[in-house]
C-alpha cells in the first residue's frame, strides 16, 4: 500500500528518540504482537445498526513496544517505589488493519426493488489503514506484584493518540461500473453535488485519532504475558473509508473497534 513516506519517517524518528530517552533512564522494555478482528463503523450501511457493524468486520495486526517504569534493565532491579512506576506503562505501536465494506440493513433487503436499492447493493468498498502511535496504560493493581507471579491477572485501561494513513477503495457493479459517475450511486448521496464534495474520494488520507482501550494481561511465564484488549478508535475525519455522504444519518466521523489478542515478551 502507498504510504506518506515523509510523515512515516518523521513519526518513526520521533518514536525512536522518545524510546531512546527513556532507555537512557534505565527503564526496561517489552515487545509483542497483536492480532484480531476489527469492526470499521463508517458511512456504509446504517449508522448504529449492529447487522452492519458485525457484517463489516475485517482483520488487524500490529507490533507493540512497552516501556516498563517499575523495573530497571541496567541493574536488574526495581525502580523507586512510586505510584506512577507501579501502575503505568507507555505503549507504542505500529499496526495495520483492513475491512471490506458493504451496505447492509433494511434498505438493501431483497423486498426493495427500486433503482436506488440496486445501487446500494452494487456499491462496496475497502478500508486499509496503517497506524502509528502511543498510549499510556493504567494498571489499577500493582505491576510489581503481577510481574512476580505466574498465573496472575492484571486489568488495565489506556488512552492515547494515533496517526493513520489510509488507502481506501470503492467499486460498483451498477451501470458502467464507475464510482465517479453520479448516475451509478444512490441518488440522495449526490443530490447536493457540486455544492457539497463528491461523496467518494479514493486519494490517500492522513488523519489523527484518539484511542482508548480496556483489557487484561495474564502472566504466562516470568518473562511473557498473554493479553486481551478491546480498543475504541475515533478518527478526526469522516473520509478514512473514502466515503462521506451528506445525509442526516451521517452524523459521526469514522470509528474502529478492535478486539485484539497479544503475546508480550519482557526484554532483559
Amino acid at each position: 500500500m502507498k504510504l506518506d513516506l515523509k510523515r512515516f519517517i518523521i513519526l518513526s524518528i520521533a518514536v525512536l528518540i522518545w524510546k531512546s530517552g527513556f532507555s537512557q533512564l534505565g527503564f526496561s522494555h517489552e515487545i509483542g504482537v497483536i492480532v484480531g478482528p476489527v469492526q470499521f463503523r463508517s458511512d456504509y450501511g446504517q449508522r448504529l445498526n449492529e447487522e452492519t457493524n458485525i457484517g463489516n468486520t475485517g482483520i488487524g495486526i500490529g507490533l507493540i513496544h512497552y516501556i516498563n517504569f517499575s523495573y530497571r534493565a541496567d541493574c536488574n532491579c526495581y525502580t523507586a517505589d512510586t505510584y506512577f512506576n507501579d501502575h503505568f506503562k507507555l505503549r507504542s505501536e505500529i499496526s495495520w488493519n483492513q475491512t471490506n465494506l458493504d451496505h447492509l440493513g433494511k434498505w438493501v433487503d431483497p423486498s426493495f426493488t427500486s433503482a436506488n436499492a440496486d445501487k446500494l447493493r452494487a456499491h462496496s468498498g475497502q478500508a486499509t489503514n496503517f497506524d502509528i502511535g502511543m498510549q499510556l496504560e493504567y494498571f489499577p493493581l500493582s505491576i510489581r506484584a503481577f510481574s512476580s507471579h505466574r498465573g496472575a491477572w492484571a486489568p488495565f485501561v489506556s488512552l492515547g493518540a494515533h496517526y493513520t494513513t489510509s488507502n481506501p477503495k470503492a467499486q460498483t457493479t451498477y451501470g458502467d461500473g464507475n464510482v465517479f459517475n453520479p448516475n451509478n450511486l444512490y441518488s440522495y448521496w449526490t443530490d447536493t453535488f457540486p455544492a457539497d464534495p463528491y461523496p467518494i474520494d479514493l486519494d490517500e488520507i492522513n488523519a489523527w485519532s484518539v484511542v482508548s482501550s480496556v483489557g487484561v494481561r495474564y502472566k504466562l511465564t516470568i518473562l511473557s504475558d498473554l493479553m486481551l484488549d478491546l480498543r475504541f478508535q475515533y478518527y478526526f475525519s469522516d473520509w478514512i473509508d473514502g466515503f462521506n455522504h451528506k445525509l442526516p444519518s451521517n452524523k459521526f466521523n469514522d470509528v474502529l473497534v478492535w478486539l485484539n489478542f497479544g503475546y508480550i515478551y519482557y526484554l532483559d
